[in-house]
């Protein structure tokens, strides 16, 4: 779901562009469920609770297109939250900081105290999962032949 997500907003992107368009999503899944962004502050509570002491994977695709040739590649990680207590899901819930992210949480902000542990990459769960971009666009890297 998140490859194709990522492959159709680049392509919605890419038109008649003469740059390369890149196109990313991110979903997190625990077990078959999937969570995107939820639509309210109750969808947001109900999936904090769901991802309390558990793991879940945070699963981005990301979709590159140069030259009308789309690259594609997926990351995986997996977060461990640990026991929320209705107190930190209040807290965490009041700060509006769910908004626009997948599966209700930033670990980059106020997020980072509902996680027990990380497996992976950190900045897959932040959003962009850089060490794969890397993978399709080795030319970005400082000293790279283009």
């Amino acid at each position: 779901m998140a490859l194709e997500n990522a492959f159709r907003k680049a392509v919605a992107a890419a038109g008649a562009a003469t740059a390369p368009v890149l196109g990313v999503d991110t979903v997190v899944a625990l077990g078959r469920r999937m969570y995107g962004k939820p639509r309210d502050a109750a969808e947001a509570r109900a999936t904090l609770l769901a991802l309390s002491g558990r793991a879940h994977t945070v699963i981005s695709g990301v979709c590159l297109i140069e030259e009308s040739r789309p690259r594609t590649a997926v990351a995986i990680t997996v977060v461990e939250f640990r026991q929320l207590g209705d107190g930190l899901i209040d807290w965490y819930v009041d700060s509006g900081e769910w908004r626009e992210r997948a599966g209700g949480y930033a670990i980059q902000g106020r997020g980072a105290a509902l996680v027990q542990r990380i497996e992976g990459d950190y900045l897959n769960v932040v959003g962009l999962p850089l060490a794969t971009l890397l993978e399709l666009a080795p030319w970005l890297l400082p000293g790279a032949a283009p």
